[in-house]
């Protein structure tokens, strides 16, 4: 009898230890669960390493307390002038508002269509005429001016005089022709493409209609 009186005596400390320590752990939970700190603002730990927690304490998350903490968020990408490419990508910064841009971030000539009717195609025939050259060379100055890596696409056309077929073969060759010229001045990114006789500007019942028909296109972007 007197050694269980002994043992309850015993038990009796511990019990009143952990009382009050689950009744401070519910006291800081009912404010926050607020991390208990010094006089030196640093989170107070036990022997175990664990976080002392009291009303009016210095609210968590805590590395010390073994807490996950919150990742530090990614700087979101910038494209400081607006062009739409990244400032990472961006080869030319500064592009002006509105300006159409390559993938690069660089100033492209925009929506640029020349129609090379003056002093048209022969007929049946892919050479190139003075006036059509002389085009073509203020096109390629002005492309190698442009700080931006402008696409060219060449279309050539015909009349409808002939069959359908060979009008086809006549205006690729009429492409190639002005791609070739502009090649030979150091202009790349050209794709060239023939439309026959289907795309005319005008009437093919007239002798000047079918000599404005015989043309090409050139659109850059």
């Amino acid at each position: 009898m007197l050694k269980q009186k002994k043992i309850i005596a015993m038990l009796a400390p511990v019990g009143l230890v952990v009382g009050m320590t689950m009744a401070t752990q519910a006291i800081a939970m009912s404010h926050g669960g607020k991390m208990y700190i010094d006089a030196s603002k640093n989170v107070v730990t036990n022997s175990a390493g664990e976080c002392w927690t009291a009303v009016g304490g210095m609210p968590g998350p805590k590395q010390e307390c073994g807490d996950g903490m919150p990742m530090a968020a990614e700087p979101a990408p910038m494209d400081s002038d607006g062009d739409g490419v990244l400032d990472a990508d961006d080869r030319c910064p500064g592009t002006r508002a509105g300006a159409k841009v390559d993938r690069y971030g660089c100033e492209v000539i925009e929506n640029l269509t020349i129609n090379l009717v003056n002093d048209e195609f022969d007929f049946d025939s892919a050479v190139l005429k003075p006036a059509m050259k002389d085009a073509l060379s203020d096109l390629a100055d002005r492309i190698k001016a442009s700080e931006g890596q402008e696409q060219l696409t060449i279309t050539g056309h015909t009349d409808s005089v002939g069959p359908e077929s060979y009008n086809m073969g006549l205006s690729n060759r009429r492409a190639q022709a002005a791609a070739s010229y502009l090649e030979s001045m150091g202009i790349t990114g050209i794709t060239t493409q023939g439309m026959g006789e289907s795309s005319p500007v005008a009437d093919n019942g007239t002798r000047a209609g079918r000599a404005k028909n015989r043309r090409v296109e050139i659109e850059t972007y």
